[in-house]
Parts: structure tokens; sequence; C-alpha cells
């Protein structure tokens, strides 16, 4: 059975990258019946923020990810937390250095000044701690210096392995460098935690971004000096801004829930992001969740990174906002309607704006002229296509003013046949007629509906009290 995970560590936000290998990693084991497991990598304590791990959680609800296996969801390979497992990995480094494919390592960095400022050791730079003998490492534990635990990196020869995405790949074991395995407060390093957890949780593929890729042959003789069975491997192109740049939170980009902020649909955020990177082969681009798990294939993601365009995202949120049942979207655009529209059916504005909705976020503004008839010049009653002059607005809303205050039935239906028998009697362009008066209803350029919607909405003496303010205007 396929077992996938999503392991962040709670440092920061929920970045795209990380919703794009969660939802990955969760459609890969759910196409085939598998599991998908959360855990939590909190093995740099320095680096931790608390309120991480709840947006690591709420990120996964709104997107509809739900795992199988977590810190609340004990399958049997808990604790689901590695700060919760520091016994294990304790035990593990303990069997390598036994093996003989680990070792103690007392060196501080001013020993070292060939080390780089992370403790790792540079390439061609031999590590005196390896040839350390028994008598030696005792009389360092006896003066109380506290060793790493490091990994011995053979000598000579290659280490290669084959990832889904990128082929195969083999890196000369020369390049690869003895890397922290336990750090000396008994914490290990994401490069140990991930391979040991990976192992005892039964991850069968791993999916992960490409930087690491030149970490995995050292992960792989760590499972060979285990004697235990490499999971498959899935590696993930960049995402980049579309002028090629990283996203980046601290450059102003934002984080998944920022997007949902933003006026996003959680639904369109994961629709797009799916997209980042990978397609279905063939010209769908608009898919829900349970439409993504049926079509995903892990041997169509691309190697090529993949440009986030908010654009596109807006494109696929206005087709995910017009799919909504009317109920849902009114739900909605209920939290973003603004004050002062007590007089208007809201139900049915909300059917009015969803068709001309991409982001939420813009409703307030798309429905403010409601509230207020914003300031606006005579000239916006021109208009080409439907051949509206000054002097043909002025004698339109003169003459329909009478027929509007005399309607008995104030509806979008009894306003629309009132104004087009009133053109057709006058040898009049529907078009010529409206325009006028959809324009003094909205005092703008475009509006979310037409004159006789507006009109519908606003009601009777709101609706002649704007045409009157409009002749004002043309007069």
């Amino acid at each position: 059975m396929f077992r996938t995970r999503f392991a962040p560590s709670p440092t920061g936000y929920m970045h795209i990258g990380n919703l794009r290998t969660a939802l990955y990693a969760y459609l890969i084991a759910k196409q085939a019946g598998g599991a998908f497991i959360l855990r939590i990598e909190d093995t740099d304590q320095s680096r931790n923020v608390p309120e991480s791990v709840a947006a690591i959680y709420n990120g996964l609800k709104l997107a509809g990810i739900e795992y199988d296996e977590g810190p609340d969801k004990d399958g049997g390979y808990g604790p689901y937390v590695q700060s919760q497992r520091l016994g294990i990995y304790k035990k593990h480094s303990e069997e390598l250095i036994k093996k003989g494919h680990a070792y103690y390592c007392f060196c501080q960095k001013e020993d070292k000044p060939a080390l780089e400022s992370t403790g790792e050791r540079v390439q061609g730079f031999r590590d005196p701690c390896r040839d350390l003998n028994a008598e030696e490492i005792q009389a360092k534990f006896d003066a109380g210096i506290l060793p790493v635990v490091r990994q011995r990196i053979p000598e000579g020869g290659e280490s290669s392995f084959f990832d889904h995405v990128y082929g195969e790949i083999a890196i000369d074991n020369s390049q690869l460098d003895d890397q922290v395995l336990l750090k000396s407060d008994g914490f290990p390093t994401y490069n140990f935690a991930n391979v040991v957890d990976d192992h005892l949780m039964g991850i069968t593929h791993v999916i992960r971004g490409q930087e690491y890729l030149s970490s995995t042959p050292k992960y792989n003789l760590l499972y060979e000096a285990f004697g235990w069975e490499r999971p498959e491997y899935i590696h993930l192109p960049h995402i980049i801004k579309e002028d090629g740049s990283k996203l980046s939170k601290r450059k102003g980009d934002p984080s998944y829930e920022d997007l949902v902020k933003m006026g996003y649909l959680p639904e369109a955020i994961v629709n797009y992001v799916a997209l980042l990177g990978w397609n279905p082969g063939d010209e769908r681009e608009f898919f829900l969740l349970p439409e993504l798990t049926q079509a995903f294939d892990m041997n169509r993601i691309n190697k090529s990174s993949a440009a986030f365009s908010f654009d596109k995202l807006r494109w696929l949120n206005g087709e995910h906002i017009r799919a909504l049942s009317p109920e849902t979207f009114h739900e909605l655009a209920l939290t973003y309607y603004p004050q002062g529209l007590e007089k208007i059916d809201l139900g049915k504005l909300s059917q009015l704006i969803q068709i001309r909705t991409e982001n939420l976020a813009e409703i307030p503004n798309l429905v403010a002229f409601f509230v207020d008839l914003p300031s606006y010049e005579s000239d916006l009653f021109l208009h080409q296509k439907s051949k509206s002059t000054l002097e043909s607005s002025l004698l339109v809303l003169q003459q329909v003013q009478p027929l509007l205050a005399s309607l008995d039935e104030w509806t979008n239906e009894s306003l629309f046949a009132l104004l087009k028998s009133f053109s057709q009697e006058q040898g009049l362009k529907v078009g010529t007629v409206m325009w006028p008066i959809r324009t003094a209803l909205s005092g703008q350029e475009t509006s979310p509906g037409g004159a006789t919607e507006l009109a519908a909405l606003l009601g009777k003496d709101e609706t002649l009290r704007r045409i009157r303010l409009g002749l004002e205007k043309l007069s």
C-alpha cells in the first residue's frame, strides 16, 4: 500500500511550495488507495514558531487535505512529532556508530577553520574525529565534551538513485559531506530524522522539493547502512515568480492563508497549485479535489520550474466562484457586503454579481454604488456602441422618467418589458435606451448588471432619484 507523508517544519507560515508538496503527496496516496501521513518535524528548536503548528493544521483543513495519521490521529506509527521521538534517534545513531557508518565528532568550530558556519565538512576536508579510537573517544567524554554524531561517508565510489521526475541521478561520494546526524543536545538533524522516520512509518513514496536532490545520496547511504529498503522519490520543481525570482514571504509574497484572505477560494488555490508543475495530459484546467485525485499522475510532473501567475489564479478563481451554488456564493458574499445595503435584496444582489465576480475581495467595490452613488461626469453618458450621445441620453431620461414613475409592478421583468416597448415606439435601439439609465443608476462605466436589474434592486424611489440627478448633469 502506498504511504506518503507531509512533514513540515513549524518555522513559519504555509507557503505555496508547502501546499503543493502536501497536495501532491495526498493525491499520490489517495489515487492508489493508500494513506497520507502528517508528521511535524520540529527538530530545529531555535526556529520553531508555536503558532506555526496551528497554521499547518488550518492550512490543510482549508485545502480539504485530510490526513489519515498524524499527531492527533494515531495510526500505530507515532509519535508523529519529532521532538517526541528523541530516544528513537539516539538508539539508531548508536547502531550506526557500532556498524562503523557514523562516528562521534568532538571538534568545536573554532578548532576547524576549514569548516563552514554550518559545521558541515567542506569538500576535501577530512574530519580528524573519523579516526579516533575507543580510548580517545572515552577521554573526550570524561572531559565533559559533548559530541555530535556524523555520518561516515565512504571515501570512494558513487551513489545513484532513480527519481520519478528527474530520472537516474548519480553523485560521487567525494562530493558528499560527513553530515551531522545527531546534535550535541540530543536533537537529530532533519537529514537523519527524515530517514529514520520515513522507514519506521512505512513511507513508500517521498515527495519533496528538488533542493533535496543533492542530499538524497546521503540519505540512501543511511538506508543501506541500516539494511533498509529505499522509498521511491518524487522531487518537485521550484515555484518561481513570473520574473524568475523565488517566491519569498520576506519580499511580500503571500502565503496560502494570505491568498484566502485576499479573496481567493481555497479550492481554486488548490486547483491552481496542482497545475504548478503538473498537467493532466489534456486541455482540462478546472478541477475540484476529488477530480484531481482521479486525474493525478506523478509521471506527468514537469522538471522545469513553474511560474506563479496571479492573472491565471484570478481567472481560475472566477471559474470556481461561478461553479458555486447560488446559496454557497451568497453565504460567502454576505461577509463582504458593506454597511448601507439594508434596503437591497441581498439574495438577488448575490445572484447578480456571482457571474461577474473573480475575487471575493472585490465585492465591496463592486456593490459600493448601491450604497452611495459616486460622483461622475456627464461624458459617461457617451457610448459609441449603443449610439448614446448627450442629447439622446437627455431625451431618453426625460421620457422614461414619467413612465417609470407610473409603473406599479417594480420587477426586472416588468421594467425590461416597459423599456423595450418604449424603445420600439421611439425607433431606438434597446441599448440607446438602457445605457443612459444604467449610467444614471450606477455612476460607473461598468456595473454588475444592466439598467433594469439595477433598478429592480435599488427600488422605485431610489431609481427615480438617481434619474433626476442624471438629468441635472445633462441639462
